[in-house]
Order: structure tokens, then sequence, then C-alpha cells
């Protein structure tokens, strides 16, 4: 992608309304346009960065044989009133609409009942189980209050994942891979060591949940931690060990164990090897991708703007032709790049080498590559890191096989 050519542009200020670190640094580079309170639309380079977050989540969740659908966002309030959930003192954050029938749909805040009842027509021995079944869907809620940018929206896309089960034990062992597959998540997105199993409580479903916990003075919540080694807490509102130290933190993920909640509700049933039947166990597992996004530039963005790492970034490198004399240098090293499949954004625009070099750190692509007169004086290229700052000179055949081979 040749800059020139990107019709988003960097802003020097925020919108005055933004209150949140998160959204004013994507406002801000060009990776997001705010529409409202909470809704937020994902421009080109945020929409590289979202699509490499959900293919991220997708390996995982097919590693564990999950199966991906694409489940609808209007939602028969029948389906909801069987399980308790339609009224509003149950599910506050509701958006409900009437059709020109006189019919109540809802637009989706989660997709257990939908697709347990789905699951009535295709599940009815234990040859049909075990199960996992994922999506990446819209979800609406109507928060009362939506300032933390990308972290808590009216409007925004969820990987939720719901296992079903013939036994206990089947249940507890999936969970268990569930854990590990979500810990790899948050690795590969660079927050894994600031991120933690923390024990949480289970609502309405169940004594206990698990949620994943990022530590940074953005969060909303609290925790504890309990095991530094094994990245593993408490949520305040359960537990507060004694001597623990208390942490914002804000939750990237979170897995229920649901039991046959829904299953009895909405007739989730199997026959055992007897003929005899029982309810489907069930398990539910979230991520919200603008929120892992949003926590991300939380956690480690620095002063200059957004630092994303290599695996999730719009770009592998940011080339930047720096004088007039330097582009058609920088337009060769452009080419050799993109020939090798290295992903580029080529800072080919007619601009100031400062406001080029600000531009680049508040985007927070990993590779800078500088072409200015010193370039052309050595022929070697000037490689910066973007989280270290550290510089290096190198050729471009060097840099192709660094970046080709991580």
């Amino acid at each position: 992608m040749r800059q020139s050519q990107l019709f988003t542009k960097t802003r020097r200020e925020a919108p005055k309304d933004e209150v949140s670190k998160n959204a004013a640094l994507l406002i801000r580079a060009g990776f997001i346009h705010k529409e409202m309170a909470g809704v937020y639309s994902y421009l080109p380079m945020g929409l590289r960065v979202f699509k490499k977050i959900e293919n991220i989540i997708r390996e995982e969740m097919n590693a564990l044989g999950g199966q991906e659908v694409e489940l609808t966002a209007l939602q028969d309030s029948e389906v909801w009133k069987k399980s308790g959930r339609w009224e509003d003192k149950v599910i506050d954050v509701w958006f409900k609409t009437e059709l020109k029938s006189g019919s109540d749909v809802g637009l989706a805040t989660t997709h257990e009942e939908p697709l347990t009842r789905l699951l009535t027509e295709y599940v009815s021995s234990y040859r049909d189980l075990p199960m996992a079944i994922y999506q990446f869907q819209t979800k609406f809620r109507n928060e009362l209050r939506s300032k933390s940018g990308i972290l808590r929206g009216r409007e925004f896309v969820m990987k939720d994942l719901y296992s079903f089960s013939r036994t206990q034990e089947e249940h507890d062992e999936f969970y268990e891979k569930a854990k590990n597959a979500y810990r790899n998540i948050f690795n590969k997105v660079g927050i894994g060591q600031v991120t933690y199993l923390t024990k949480a409580s289970g609502g309405s479903f169940s004594k206990y949940s698990h949620e994943f916990q990022t530590v940074t003075e953005a969060g909303e919540d609290t925790i504890y931690i309990t095991d530094e080694d094994k990245k593993e807490a408490a949520n305040q509102e359960i537990e507060k060990p004694d001597g623990g130290e208390a942490h914002k933190s804000i939750e990237v993920g979170n897995i229920f164990s649901l039991g046959t909640r829904f299953s009895e509700k909405l007739d989730l049933m199997f026959a055992d090897e007897k003929g005899a039947k029982s309810p489907v166990i069930m398990g539910s597992y979230g991520i919200g991708l603008g929120r892992l996004m949003g926590t991300v530039v939380e956690v480690l963005s620095d002063d200059k703007g957004i630092v994303w790492p290599k695996e999730i970034a719009p770009f592998q490198v940011h080339l930047l032709s720096l004088t007039d004399e330097a582009k058609k240098l920088a337009d060769e090293v452009y080419e050799s790049l993109v020939s090798q499949g290295i992903e580029v954004l080529y800072d080919d625009r007619e601009a100031r080498a400062g406001e080029k070099f600000a531009d680049a750190d508040l985007m927070g692509i990993p590779t800078q590559v500088l072409i200015g007169a010193k370039a052309l004086e050595s022929k070697m290229l000037e490689v910066k890191d973007r989280a270290t700052g550290n510089e290096k000179e190198m050729t471009t055949d060097n840099l192709i096989t660094q970046l080709l081979t991580g």
C-alpha cells in the first residue's frame, strides 16, 4: 500500500469527547472512526489488524475441533422466553424492536439460546457428540455508558464458541483445552505476560467461571494475583487473598461451564448406548475482538503512539522516503519487498521528514525503513525497531531474509 493512496489521514488530536487512550490513538492513527459513543467503524488499517486477530483466534478454535458458523443477529423472542432471559430485568442491555407483523425481535447479545435450539435438529444420539461450534458475529448491547473506546461498545464483534458434551468429564477435558487455546491467543497478540486466568463469579450460570484479565491502569475490573508463575488470579468480586495486591485489569476473554441449564429448557437431549435420554452438558467461551485490539493498544503503546506486535500489525514494514532524491531508491526497495510477499506501507507522500517520522511512530508498524541522504550515500538501509527504538544498517537482501525468517 502506498500511503499517498490511503484515504485515511493521521490527526494530531483525537475528538474532544474521546476520553479513552485506545480509541484516541486508533482514531489519530486513522485505524478507526467514531460514529457515536460506543460505536466505531474499522478503516483499512484497523481492519487489517482486526482480521489478523480474527485469524489467530480462528486457528486456535479450529485446533480445538471447532466448526465455524455465522448465526443471525436478529433474535426470535420465543426462544429467549423459553430460557427465561428475554425480560430486561434478566438481561438489561437488550436492543429490542418490533417487526411489521407485530412480532418482537431482539438484536443478539449472545447466542446460547438460538444455537441450542438449532442443535435440537441435529443431535439425538451419543454418536452426535461431543461438538464445538463457534462464530465471529456482531453483538449489540445497550450499555448505559460507553466511555472506554473499543474496550466496551454498543456494537462489536465477538468470537463465541459453545461446547456440547455427553458427560461432565468430557466437558471438563474440553474446558481445559479451551483455557490453553486462550493462553495461546493472548501470547500471540503480545499480552500474554500480563494476562491472568482469573477465577470469577459464574453469575446465573454456575458457581464459578474463568476470565482472562489483562493488567493495565485502563481496566474496569480489579484482580488479585494468586500465582505469578502460573499467571493465575482471582477477581475481587469473589476473593481477596491475604496479602494480595490489587491490580486494575481488562477482561479480554471468559469461559463458562453452563451445565444443562439451556439444554433442559430448550430440550437438547441425546440418547446413550442403552437408549436412556440425558440433557447435553454445555460450555460457553467468548472473546471480543475489538476489546482485545484495544487492550493491546492500552498495554503496549508509548508516548509516541501505538506499538503493534508483528503478529497483528497492519503491515510488516513502514518504508519512509525522506527526500526527493531518495524516492528512486525507495521505489526500488518497495518493489523488492512486495515481490517477496512482504507487507509494506510505503510513505511516498510529499511531506516533511519530521511529519513522516511522527506518523510512523503513531501508527506503530514494527519495522521502519528510512531512506534518505544517508542511505543514498552508504547504499545501506536504515532499519529501526518501533518497539525498542534500536537502529541498524543492512542491505535490502538482508532485510528481506530477516523479515521472511521472523
